[in-house]
């Protein structure tokens, strides 16, 4: 009975200590009246939906933060990410739908913020909706684009975003390919990375490291909230109280939330994140049908496959799970340059670890690549595996980096077009990988992943 009223006690205090940190909180949190006034509004579903927006928010940041992550120019007040954040009735499960912000809209008839002219019903593109009437209009025109009702407006800025990275130490990420973009200033070489505040920031902006663009860069922010999620819920930050008031304080310091996400929200929230995972969540981008739909006045603009885009938001609406067809998995295959049936590799046993070289060159095999079948032992030992190769090809070598998580490439000139692998003790589990072409954003069938599918192997 002793036991038993001792850790009633003790379950008590941390809820009491849990809803005080909350509390104090939601008393800093900077709101905003979102739905103030708004009529005809699509009709409730199953769940919550959040419309999470990310602005600018360059001024509230030091001008050495801003030279070092190359946040220059003026800020603007505009988007620059929007998501809608369905979590489950149950909150077992969170899907989350990137909007591109170049999507064609209809923008519902509003008064302009800045000018206080009014505007009837006309086209825009998504971003723009936030540029002329803030959070409000944002949610309106969502709305009508979606028919999904908004429950909650949560707006985060650039210092918010690089603090929370911060104050979990870093978040990691994995690229088979290198990033390298001269507007942001990232430049990530190929392999495993941990990211703290400036450099996630770099890393979730970047546009130009690929023919992708602005969907490439979605990309890249749902893979980096996968890892965020995997970061909080392995660190044991959600069942301390007081690192959690600490997270949390980062997450809200500098957000706007609409007058009704409140204390009860956020334990609502922090209990169902206690049993989450990054296989409870699954990311998707709305289903495209142009990708350069030209609009008179406007420009260039993303259209939606309407048929397809009624289906996922459907689904939010129901409740349902994007993958509920698909099990579960681990990490998918990772996407590279040139197949592994066209990279020549020569492994060898660099770690005087028995079996070694065959272990490898069995698995490099078994996932493609065009080994010689032939393992042999090293001249030297090596600490870290090593991949030897010719600058000509390059892309290969990434390739087959990708494979080989932690592995260290060497050029070697003139070697030739075969890749030499030098297999360290530090060598895990090979990776699969798999030569393929930017996702059709139109087919959300193979546009929808995982959280456990998109963040690094263990042994990245």
């Amino acid at each position: 009975m002793r036991a038993v009223t001792t850790l009633s006690v003790v379950v008590l205090a941390s809820a009491g200590i849990g809803h005080a940190v909350v509390s104090s909180l939601d008393a800093g949190i900077a709101r905003v009246d979102a739905f103030k006034d708004m009529k005809n509004r699509p009709r409730a579903g199953h769940g919550m939906n959040v419309l999470l927006v990310g602005t600018d928010g360059r001024d509230k940041i030091g001008e050495r933060e801003r030279r070092a992550f190359r946040l220059g120019g003026e800020p603007c007040h505009c988007t620059d990410t929007m998501m809608i954040v369905h979590l489950a009735e149950g909150r077992e499960r969170a899907t989350v739908v990137s909007l591109p912000r170049d999507s064609y809209a209809e923008m519902p008839a509003h008064v302009d913020q800045n000018s206080g002219q009014r505007h009837g019903p006309h086209p825009v593109k998504l971003n723009a909706a936030y540029a002329e009437g803030g959070p409000q209009l944002t949610i309106r025109t969502v709305e009508n684009m979606t028919h999904v009702k908004i429950d909650h407006y949560l707006e985060v800025d650039f210092t918010s975003f690089m603090r929370t990275v911060d104050v979990l130490g870093g978040v990691k990420v994995c690229t088979p390919t290198p990033l390298k973009d001269t507007y942001t200033g990232l430049d990530l070489p190929p392999g495993t990375h941990t990211l703290m505040g400036g450099q996630a920031l770099q890393y979730v902006r970047a546009r130009h490291v690929d023919g992708a663009s602005d969907l490439g860069r979605m990309k890249r922010q749902q893979r980096f909230l996968a890892a965020l999620i995997e970061k909080a819920t392995s660190s044991g930050v959600l069942l301390n109280p007081m690192r959690f008031r600490d997270v949390t304080r980062a997450v809200l310091g500098s957000v706007r939330a609409d007058e009704g996400f409140g204390t009860d929200e956020l334990l609502d929230l922090g209990r169902a994140m206690r049993t989450f995972s990054p296989s409870s969540s699954e990311f998707t981008t709305v289903p495209l049908a142009q990708m350069d739909y030209q609009v008179k006045g406007i420009g260039s603009t993303l259209k939606w496959d309407q048929a397809k885009a009624a289906e996922l938001f459907q689904s939010l609406r129901d409740d349902k799970p994007l993958t509920v067809d698909r099990p579960h998995r681990g990490p998918a295959p990772v996407p590279v340059e040139v197949a592994p049936d066209r990279v020549r590799v020569q492994v060898e046993n660099g770690s005087g670890t028995a079996g070694l070289a065959k272990r490898v060159d069995a698995a490099l095999l078994a996932n493609g690549f065009a080994t010689t079948r032939q393992p042999v032992t090293a001249t030297v030992r090596v600490r870290h595996t090593v991949i030897s190769y010719d600058p000509r090809w390059d892309r290969s070598a990434r390739s087959l980096a990708a494979a080989l998580p932690g592995s260290e490439l060497r050029a070697a000139p003139g070697s030739g077009p075969l890749l030499k692998v030098t297999a360290g003790p530090d060598l895990g589990d090979v990776r699969k990988v798999r030569k393929v072409r930017f996702e059709d954003p139109g087919q959300p069938e193979q546009n929808v992943v995982r959280g456990n599918e998109v963040i690094c192997s263990g042994n990245a």
